[in-house]
């Protein structure tokens, strides 16, 4: 229960996360495009607009007629595809003189229908997007076609201009379809990254849980191998109590007393009276049950091989240890096991893993 509350807290909090992200990087996006698309309206038209108004000068300047070049532009102009915008020709006092609809030629233009209001405005597409988004929503039924002039470009030896339209509901179709778009690539990718980052944690934590499954059992099985080798000891004891050293060393090579030194007092020690013997700067010490430390003048090597093996350990090249001062053994690193004795001793008191085994065999285990 705990681990399915947390992979759907991991799943609200990476949702809340993107949806934060997105909201921005829409918001971004959607007005990068709008401008783009406004952007690539107006250069286009303008250029159509140039155009048309050079040809009509030029026709003009041959001394053609007006009315054979009126109509000529609106044979051109009739039919033209109304999708996104048109162009449409119109006198200084207002009247229309072209019209893509035959029905708007004569009537005067409206002010209303304009983004511009003289031939020298020039719109960019940030003035375009900003006197656009009110008019759009302040669009009447979808049904009916409201178009804005934009752009204005005078004609050369002549009363007219040419006006470019911008439909209003082609554009607002065309921006609702950039949101949708972005919207849906938003939303598919967002699913896709949450359920991809969810199933890649899911995946991750439970292969950390086999491993600390594995790791659990390990310290249990090293656990259970410490309470063994403490079990262990605590028999070696009672039987090393039960049964003085005198009697276990019956060997006449191991001897029953060490000599050391206090100062310059020259004191035997029995050996059933020493904890550990240990070297520290070249000097053997000889630390016995009741804290008491002295020094002798022989080396572990010579001590070790005077000594009872059943009694007495090498744990490492600095260290002697008794059977009846050790403490407790407690793991050490990697498979390294670490002596604890009593008295306490200042130097850790470790046994290596190769040396491990030969003090489980000491233990009778």
């Amino acid at each position: 229960m705990r681990k399915d509350k947390l992979y759907f807290l991991t799943f609200l909090s990476i949702a809340i996360i993107y949806a934060a992200i997105a909201s921005v990087a829409l918001h971004y996006l959607i007005k990068s495009s709008t401008h783009q698309l406004l952007e690539s309206h107006l250069s286009f038209s303008k250029k159509e607009t140039q155009t048309l108004a050079t040809l009509i000068g030029y026709q003009l300047a041959s001394s053609a007629p007006k009315d054979s070049v009126i109509s000529n532009v609106q044979q051109s102009l009739k039919g033209t595809d109304l999708e996104m915008g048109f162009l449409s020709v119109f006198d200084w006092s207002g009247k229309v003189v072209c019209h893509p609809d035959i029905k708007r030629v004569g009537q005067p233009a409206s002010s209303n229908n304009s983004f511009v209001s003289s031939v020298t405005d020039d719109l960019n597409a940030n003035s375009f997007y900003e006197l656009l988004i009110p008019r759009l929503e302040q669009l009447p039924d979808e049904s009916e076609q409201v178009s804005e002039v934009f752009h204005i470009y005078p004609v050369q030896n002549s009363d007219w201009m040419i006006a470019a339209h911008t439909n209003i509901n082609a554009v607002s179709s065309k921006l609702d379809e950039t949101r949708r778009r972005f919207y849906t690539i938003f939303l598919v990718m967002g699913l896709i990254v949450i359920l991809s980052y969810v199933i890649t944690v899911r995946l991750i934590g439970s292969v950390y849980e086999k491993r600390l499954e594995l790791k659990n059992e390990k310290l249990e099985d090293e656990v259970i191998n410490l309470s063994k080798l403490n079990r262990a000891v605590g028999d070696y004891q009672q039987k090393v109590s039960e049964q003085p050293v005198k009697d276990i060393a019956s060997d006449h090579s191991s001897k029953k007393r060490i000599l050391t030194y206090v100062r310059n007092e020259l004191i035997p020690i029995p050996i059933e009276e020493i904890a550990h013997i240990y070297t520290e700067s070249t000097i053997t010490y000889v630390v016995c049950f009741n804290k008491k430390r002295s020094t002798t003048n022989l080396s572990l090597d010579e001590l070790f091989s005077n000594l009872d093996s059943s009694y007495f350990f090498r744990a490492n090249r600095q260290f002697i240890i008794a059977i009846a001062g050790i403490d407790k053994i407690v793991k050490y690193g990697n498979n390294q096991l670490k002596i604890l004795v009593n008295p306490d001793s200042e130097v850790d008191i470790i046994i290596s893993k190769n040396r491990a085994a030969e003090f489980k065999q000491w233990l009778n285990l």
